[in-house]
């Protein structure tokens, strides 16, 4: 699979079972983006968050409870570590299971936020993240019925898998990852918490960059 223009170079593969984890110049890209900002939300201060009193010089600094701080901690570093996994999975399934584990996070790192907009849009947000999860399994379940296997190594390349099988992927990560349906709930990423949000857009941008590499290679 590694002689097709988008991959590049084979760097590595790493087995487990029939499970094969492979990092081509493409993947291994991603998976550093990825590890960075994951590293970044490990070891990164959280914002405090400043509001300035329209046509005047006074300002104040919101306080962020110190376990809410903890809990979008603990959320982001499970979205980075479900984004690792979903860039350099080489089975289909593994892919949306790591896809939909994305989704659950996102919405997780906004969750506990105490402000009535941003429930408001993470709750929205929520129900698109499960109705995604139809096409995004449906489009897993297209491919094993199809062809008879999972494996993108098995799949790389020979053309077998359906086009609604493909449609049905994007449109699942579409949903999952949040792009591009953010756009309309920017107050969604407006929540406190920053590095912590910003890891809804990295691994948004990483999902989506990956399924198009599984949808051009398959």
């Amino acid at each position: 699979m590694f002689d097709l223009p988008i991959e590049g170079a084979q760097l590595m593969a790493v087995e487990f079972g029939d499970i094969v984890a492979y990092f081509s110049v493409y993947t291994g890209t991603l998976f550093a983006f990825a590890l960075l900002f994951t590293v970044l939300a490990i070891v990164s201060l959280p914002e405090r968050p400043m509001d300035i009193v329209f046509g005047g010089d006074a300002y104040y600094t919101k306080e962020i409870p110190l376990d809410l701080l903890r809990f979008q901690r603990f959320m982001a570093i499970a979205c980075g570590l479900a984004t690792l996994g979903a860039v350099v999975s080489g089975d289909i399934f593994n892919f949306t299971l790591f896809g939909s584990m994305i989704g659950i996070t996102n919405i997780g790192i906004v969750a506990a936020v105490k402000n009535r907009h941003v429930l408001e849009a993470a709750y929205q947000y929520g129900i698109v993240a499960m109705v995604a999860t139809v096409p995004l399994f449906g489009g897993a379940a297209i491919v094993l019925a199809s062809t008879g296997t999972l494996s993108i190594w098995a799949l790389a390349g020979a053309a077998a898998v359906p086009l609604l099988a493909k449609i049905f992927l994007v449109l699942g990560v579409m949903g999952e990852g949040m792009a591009p349906f953010y756009i309309g709930k920017a107050e969604i990423t407006r929540a406190p918490g920053a590095p912590y949000v910003l890891m809804i857009h990295v691994s948004s941008l990483l999902l989506f960059l990956r399924v198009v590499e599984i949808v051009l290679t398959v």
